[in-house]
């Protein structure tokens, strides 16, 4: 905001009554006083008309009242009289951003650059209209020279950051970040940020020490307070597990703004908690846009044309599922492109998803509406969204209702929350009917298990040893290879009960961090169980994971969130899975897997029976030796590991989508016919 009078009018040539008006205006308006304020500048303004200052601070009053159109007519009246302001320039460039016209703000802000180079106000705001247009790139450069003019900047530092995370540079970000908190250190929001970088580069401990901070010094701050939680579930630190994830829910039930949807899948076992987590994030982050790019059209192309959209098309777990699947869809019914929005790390699951599309567009560069336009100007009937709420997704996207059909699939295990996704694909057992209430999408169930697998995926030719694996010859080894932020401790003290009664059982584990390793190591001693009978795997190869899963007897998944590549990678390779069902959509994975593979034996709903099951297959090793000879016979076979059936499958649930778009109705939920 001008200073009142700054570089004003000459105040010897106004008249002395404008003078008063307008020094009481200036009074007011430092007192918050806003629409007093416009009034006296308004009388300013009757008594000098050329009255350039007094128009300026109107301006800011009327900002102030929320009253923007009225504030750029205002600020435009006064560079009508003194063009060259360099203040008046930003004041207006100011109201252009809050009004969401940012090209146009961007363009005030060079003009006010161009009158006043050393301007840090307007280098800042700069860098945040190329911030709010996504040009990630230039903003931190913007940020960059706000900061050459003015270093002690807080603010600057701290969003120069936000435009490093966003362009994937994580290391730079948490610099940045770090230099705004030495600048001001009690700015929480720097501290929340910093703690997502961390995370993004699973540096847990660090990420879980800056959110605690973030969170104590602002506990209503948007999202922190499940980042916090969520970074201690990797640690597996579980002091006041209870009364923290109580807390969390009842204020996500409040609608209050507490925690990301993907990071609330571990930290809830409520389908409607999740569904208002969800609802509250898309009111908050990514609101349908009030113009969208599709209003009703209905193309008429000789093939349904079908869009997958995700960053992860490249080492990651979708292609694990998914690849197999593009492969093998009916190129005489359907077009299928991939949009990308990741890294291009051109490995060999990458050139092979590449050439699994008729049309691969690297979009990763693209803005959330540059994406969306394309798919608009290509006339996609059905926009598959592979990613929810996962890290690198774009919801953005598909708030601009790009397509006709707009579709969660497979990546988020979960409801989006949105009124624009139409479906989402998923099967009886992980959405049950009586569930049904808890999502916003119309659910399309298909007829085998919503999850696919492809059975391309190389496996290393040789298994090790369970000596060469850090495994004893002669026990039973349970395993679960879930990431650590799956465990709880209820989960975690069912596993010690059974380790209690198996005599020389062990448990083998995906490695996380040292802290993690360390407290699980710590909760067993707890437990009356040595620490050495758990055994930590280290993260490998791909195929070398899968050929590891030989060693074991058992798997033992978590809950309320599943196993879901983990259990598909276990089944593949012959190693049963024994499950504990919940309520929500990611407790009920594992379930679909065995169901579909004809192992519905395999699936409990209690703790009480999932220990005696675990129990009972040690001490049954004829038995177990059935389940793995079944999974041997017959699983290769199985409708759970058949890509081309399970092409089929989403082929006719899209096919229904398409029906019904193009006879004018309305998104229904339906069974796919088979």
């Amino acid at each position: 905001m001008t200073p009142p009078g700054e570089d004003g009018d000459p105040q010897s040539e106004i008249p002395a009554a404008a003078k008063a008006h307008f020094q009481r205006g200036n009074s007011l308006l430092n007192l918050g006083r806003f629409a007093e304020a416009v009034a006296e500048y308004d009388a300013a303004i009757a008594a000098q008309p050329d009255f350039a200052a007094a128009y300026n601070n109107r301006g800011n009053a009327l900002k102030k009242l929320g009253r923007l159109e009225e504030a750029l007519q205002t600020f435009e009246r006064v560079l009508a009289l003194n063009p060259t302001h360099a203040e008046m320039q930003f004041n207006r460039a100011n109201v252009l951003s809050d009004l969401g016209r940012h090209e146009e703000a961007l363009d005030g802000y060079d003009r006010a650059i161009a009158i006043k180079p050393a301007f840090a106000g307007a280098l800042l705001n700069r860098g945040d209209a190329l911030f709010s247009l996504e040009r990630y790139d230039e903003a931190a450069s913007a940020y960059g020279s706000a900061i050459a003019v003015r270093p002690g900047n807080a603010r600057a530092h701290y969003s120069q950051g936000n435009a490093l995370y966003e362009l994937g540079h994580l290391d730079e970000a948490v610099t940045a970040y770090g230099r705004a908190i030495e600048q001001k250190p009690d700015f929480a929001a720097a501290f929340a940020n910093r703690g997502n970088a961390l995370s993004r580069l699973k540096r847990f401990q660090e990420a879980f020490a800056s959110y605690d901070v973030a969170f104590k010094l602002n506990p209503q701050l948007p999202y922190v307070e499940g980042s916090c939680l969520y970074a201690k579930a990797h640690l597996c630190d579980w002091n006041d597990f209870d009364v923290e994830h109580a807390r969390l829910s009842t204020r996500v039930r409040a609608g209050a703004r507490a925690a990301w949807p993907f990071a609330f899948l571990a930290l809830s076992d409520s389908p409607a908690d999740q569904l208002k987590c969800a609802e509250t994030c898309v009111s908050d982050r990514y609101p349908a846009v009030s113009k969208p790019f599709w209003n009703g059209d209905r193309y008429e192309h000789d093939k349904i044309r079908l869009a997958y959209i995700s960053a992860d098309f490249g080492d990651m777990p979708m292609p694990a599922l998914m690849t197999e699947i593009f492969e093998e869809h009916d190129r005489a019914g359907f077009e299928v492109s991939a949009i990308s929005l990741g890294p291009d790390c051109q490995t060999e699951t990458r050139i092979r998803l590449e050439r699994a599309f008729d049309t691969f567009v690297d979009a990763r560069s693209s803005t959330d509406q540059q994406v969306a336009a394309l798919i608009r100007e290509t006339e996609i009937d059905i926009a598959i969204d592979l990613m929810g709420f996962t890290t690198g997704a774009r919801t953005g996207i598909f708030a601009h209702r790009p397509a006709p059909v707009q579709v969660s699939y497979l990546g988020f295990p979960g409801t989006m929350g949105a009124t624009y996704m139409d479906y989402i694909l998923a099967d009886r057992v992980v959405i049950p009917r009586e569930l049904q209430s808890a999502y916003s999408e119309k659910i399309a169930y298909l007829p085998g298990s919503y999850i696919p697998n492809d059975s391309k995926r190389e496996v290393a030719a040789k298994t090790p040893s369970r000596g060469e694996l850090q495994l004893p010859d002669d026990a039973f080894v349970y395993c679960c290879f879930n990431s650590p932020h799956k465990l709880t401790p209820e989960m975690f003290h069912s596993w010690m009960r059974i380790l209690r009664q198996v005599d020389g059982s062990v448990l083998w584990l995906l490695k996380g961090c040292a802290t993690s390793v360390e407290n699980l190591r710590r909760e067993a001693l707890q437990s009356g169980v040595a620490p050495e009978r758990l055994i930590f795997a280290p993260r490998i190869a791909a195929e070398d994971h899968l050929a590891r899963h030989r060693r074991a007897d058992l798997f033992l998944d978590t809950r309320p969130y599943n196993a879901h590549t983990g259990a598909i990678d276990a089944l593949w390779m012959g190693l049963p899975v024994l499950t504990c069902t919940g309520s929500t959509f990611a407790s009920r994975v594992s379930a679909s897997a065995l169901v579909t593979i004809g192992l519905s034996e395999l699936i409990v709903n209690s703790l009480d029976a999932y220990e005696r099951s675990a129990i009972q297959l040690a001490a049954e090793p004829a038995r177990l030796a059935t389940l793995k000879a079944k999974l041997a016979r017959d699983g290769k076979s199985a409708p759970l590991f058949d890509a081309q059936r399970a092409a089929r499958d989403l082929e006719a649930a899209y096919r229904v989508m398409w029906r019904r778009y193009q006879n004018g109705e309305k998104p229904k939920g339906f069974e796919a016919p088979r």
